[in-house]
């Protein structure tokens, strides 16, 4: 038998325990904790505070230091919020952002966010855009190594969180797993991304062999959220032309975003989460 709309279930204490120390650890000083500092915030006995750590580290969400046996959070983390405060803050900031830079550069932009091994499309102005070549953008999946938007996150995102990048990248049996095994080529490529202070690419991805685009990240708190990119046909412009007509552009959009982003932190009651979880 079905229960009724009203019926009221068990509470899932274990379900509890493990979001606590989610919790716990999100706001910790440094971003990692010791089991003992964690049985002492959640109120939890150690034993179950070990079990609990390896529950969540066996799910991929804490990683554990061999070094000091503490515990962080894992990037894995990050999908937990993705689809509530990251749609925040690309519908209420974002969206309106990208909107006017589509009337200062005309061509189409992307707003990016990591997902796994791929960027994925969380906003557009592709259909809106008189010069756009793809129209149905939104939920698409990019490569990292490839797009400009990609290297942009990858380039300025933490050494740590580039590393487990990497990594999950060298597990694919693809194009771009060939690429992120030559770490060499890598580095040298986002050395000069950080250099130039932008991301480009030039037909590289090759099922976009036609397009270039340039790209910046949008930071915050000490982190990347996201990226965003100005996408055009190579045909109609050289990539050094694309930098000197839209480059200042594309960072004055970025520079509204953040600078909103920080006002809603400030206007936060104390205590109130941020934008992003912390990550050490």
């Amino acid at each position: 038998m079905r229960p009724s709309s009203g019926a009221t279930y068990r509470h899932v204490q274990g379900l509890s325990r493990g979001l606590s120390i989610l919790h716990a650890i999100n706001l910790s000083a440094n971003g990692w904790a010791s089991i003992a500092e964690l049985s002492a915030t959640t109120g939890l006995h150690r034993t179950t505070v070990r079990r609990l750590l390896e529950t969540l580290q066996a799910e991929g969400y804490v990683r554990r230091s061999v070094s000091d046996d503490s515990y962080r959070l894992n990037q894995k983390i990050r999908q937990l919020s993705d689809g509530f405060t990251d749609d925040e803050w690309i519908s209420e900031v974002a969206n309106p952002v990208l909107g006017e830079l589509l009337q200062k550069v005309v061509w189409p932009s992307d707003l990016c966010t990591l997902d796994g091994d791929s960027m994925l499309v969380r906003e557009t102005t592709h259909r809106f855009s008189p010069l756009s070549f793809h129209r149905a953008m939104i939920r698409q999946r990019m490569p990292v190594l490839h797009t400009s938007a990609g290297r942009a996150y990858l380039a300025w995102c933490s050494a740590e969180e580039r590393q487990q990048i990497l990594q999950l990248l060298v597990a694919g049996n693809d194009e771009q797993a060939n690429f992120a095994r030559n770490r060499v080529l890598v580095e040298q490529m986002l050395e000069k991304v950080r250099r130039q202070g932008y991301a480009t690419n030039d037909g590289e991805w090759n099922q976009q062999i036609k397009i270039a685009a340039i790209a910046v990240p949008i930071r915050h708190n000490g982190h990347v959220l996201a990226s965003i990119n100005v996408v055009f046909l190579k045909k109609a412009m050289s990539l050094a032309e694309a930098v000197e007509r839209y480059l200042p552009e594309l960072n004055s959009a970025v520079g509204k975003i953040q600078a909103r982003l920080s006002e809603m932190d400030t206007a936060l009651p104390q205590g109130t989460p941020g934008i992003s979880i912390q990550e050490s």
